[in-house]
C-alpha cells in the first residue's frame, strides 16, 4: 500500500491557524504554487483572498476554516508525486485539462508487428512526407534572415515565390508550373501576355499532358518509396485460433 511519509507532511498538518492578512498572503502563495493540482482553487480561496483587502475586518469563521482543510487534503496528493523532468512536467501540463487513465503497453505485448511512432506535432521529424518540406523552408527562411536581418519579414514574398518556383524532383518541375499549366515569369522580366498564349483546346490538351506526366512521376516516387518499405517490412503469419484485429470502414 502506497501512504504519504508522516514526516513530510507535518509541517502542513500542523499549520498554525493564520491569524493576519500577512500570513494569508504567505500561505495563499504556497497554495497557488500546486495551483495546476488543485481544481478551482480561486474558488475555494475566495474567503481567504477576502481578508487580505484593505478595510475588511479580519474574521476568522467556517468558511475560512474549511478552505485550509480543503487545501491540504489536495495538497496530499502533491507528496506522493517523484521528482519530475522538464520532459515530465510537458506532459502533466498538457493532460491537466483532461479526464484520462494512462496504461503502459509493452513492446514485447505487440503480436501484430505493428508500431505507431509519434512525436510532437510541427516538429521536423513529424513524418517523412513533411520532413522533407520543413527543413528546406527552414534553411530558406534562415538564409533570409542571415541576408537581410532587420527587414527579413518584407522579403518573405521573394521565399515564397522562388520555392514555389523551384524545381520538385518528385513531380519534375515547379510546383507553380504543377498547378497553372505553365512556367511563372519571374517579376525582373515580367513582360506583357502576347497574341500567342494558348486558347480554347490547345490549352485544355496541354494542362491534361501535364496532370498526365505528374501522375505518373508521383507513381514512380510512391514505388520507389514502397520498395525501401518493403525491405524492412516483415511477412505477418497467423495460426488458426489468434486473436487478429479487424478494421471496419466508418
Amino acid at each position: 500500500m502506497v501512504h504519504v511519509d508522516p514526516n513530510k507532511v507535518n509541517s502542513v498538518k500542523n499549520w498554525k491557524t493564520l491569524e493576519s492578512p500577512t500570513e494569508i498572503r504567505s500561505f495563499l502563495g504556497l497554495a497557488g504554487y500546486y495551483r495546476r493540482f488543485i481544481e478551482n482553487l480561486s474558488k475555494i480561496a475566495k474567503p481567504l483572498t477576502l481578508l487580505t483587502q484593505k478595510n475588511k475586518t479580519y474574521v476568522w469563521g467556517d468558511k475560512t476554516k474549511n478552505v485550509i482543510y480543503t487545501d491540504h487534503k489536495s495538497l496530499q496528493y502533491i507528496f506522493d508525486q517523484k521528482e519530475l523532468n522538464m520532459r515530465q512536467w510537458r506532459w502533466i501540463k498538457l493532460l491537466n485539462d483532461y479526464e484520462c487513465i494512462i496504461k503502459y503497453h509493452p513492446g514485447k505485448a505487440n503480436t501484430l508487428g505493428t508500431r505507431l511512432d509519434m512525436s510532437t506535432a510541427y516538429h521536423p521529424q513529424t513524418d517523412g512526407q513533411s520532413e522533407r518540406t520543413i527543413q528546406t523552408l527552414g534553411d530558406m527562411l534562415r538564409a533570409c534572415v542571415m541576408d537581410f536581418r532587420g527587414n527579413w519579414d518584407t522579403h518573405l514574398l521573394l521565399v515564397d515565390f522562388s520555392y514555389n518556383n523551384s524545381y520538385h524532383k518528385s513531380i519534375k518541375c515547379a510546383p507553380f508550373e504543377a498547378l497553372y499549366g505553365h512556367k511563372c515569369r519571374s517579376p525582373v522580366i515580367w513582360a506583357e501576355v502576347d497574341e500567342s498564349q494558348l486558347i480554347g483546346l490547345e490549352i485544355v490538351q496541354e494542362t491534361t499532358e501535364k496532370i498526365m506526366q505528374i501522375k505518373e512521376r508521383l507513381k514512380m516516387t510512391r514505388d520507389n518509396q514502397k520498395s525501401y518499405a518493403d525491405k524492412r517490412r516483415k511477412p505477418l503469419e497467423s495460426n488458426v485460433g489468434d486473436r487478429m484485429l479487424l478494421k471496419v470502414s466508418p
